[in-house]
């Protein structure tokens, strides 16, 4: 592969206080069907190959949407589903078998300070395959250091977006 330009193992990740019991933050990290109602990059989610719950080895496609009007398919193999506390995933643009991951995301979840509070950290590593990021920066390699630090800027802010939606979703719901 070429120059790597910092790329493999680059990490964006952020850790809130969320007032949601975590049984439920649980439930709604896992249900891949509502990942498009709050995520301002991903529109689309759900499982494959007969899955319908997160597993070890569970796959599941996804479907992210740019601010430049790219769309991107991927498909995720699930690494970790330990309920209520850790959900995670490795992406891949193409077949697991045969290419290597470009990205790990993982949320982990602990209970808060009360028992109607969770504490979630998502996070994002860069793996050592191919993808937009890794192309971005080869296209500029001058400009590598500021394009990654955008990247994982633009993906901290989504996290925090797609939890507090989650929240507030979670929320309104709770009578």
């Amino acid at each position: 592969m070429d120059e790597d330009f910092g790329v493999t193992g680059a990490c964006a990740e952020v850790e809130l206080s969320v007032d949601v019991p975590i049984d439920q933050l649980w439930e709604a990290i896992t249900d891949l069907s509502r990942i498009g109602d709050w995520s301002p990059e991903c529109t689309y989610a759900g499982w494959l190959d007969g899955w319908s719950e997160p597993a070890v080895g569970a796959r599941f496609e996804a479907r992210n949407r740019f601010p430049n009007g790219l769309v991107t398919q991927v498909v995720c193999v699930v690494v970790a589903a330990d309920r209520p506390s850790s959900f995670g995933w490795r992406v891949f643009g193409g077949s697991p078998e045969t290419e290597e991951h470009f990205a790990t995301w993982a949320y982990d979840l602990r209970p808060g300070a009360r028992q109607d509070q969770t504490v979630v950290r998502q996070s994002f590593i860069h793996g050592p395959g191919d993808s937009g990021a890794r192309a971005a920066v080869r296209a500029d390699p001058e400009n590598a250091a500021a394009l990654l630090r955008g990247r994982l800027d633009q993906l901290r802010r989504n996290m925090t977006a797609t939890i507090e939606a989650m929240a507030r979703d979670i929320r309104s719901r709770i009578v």
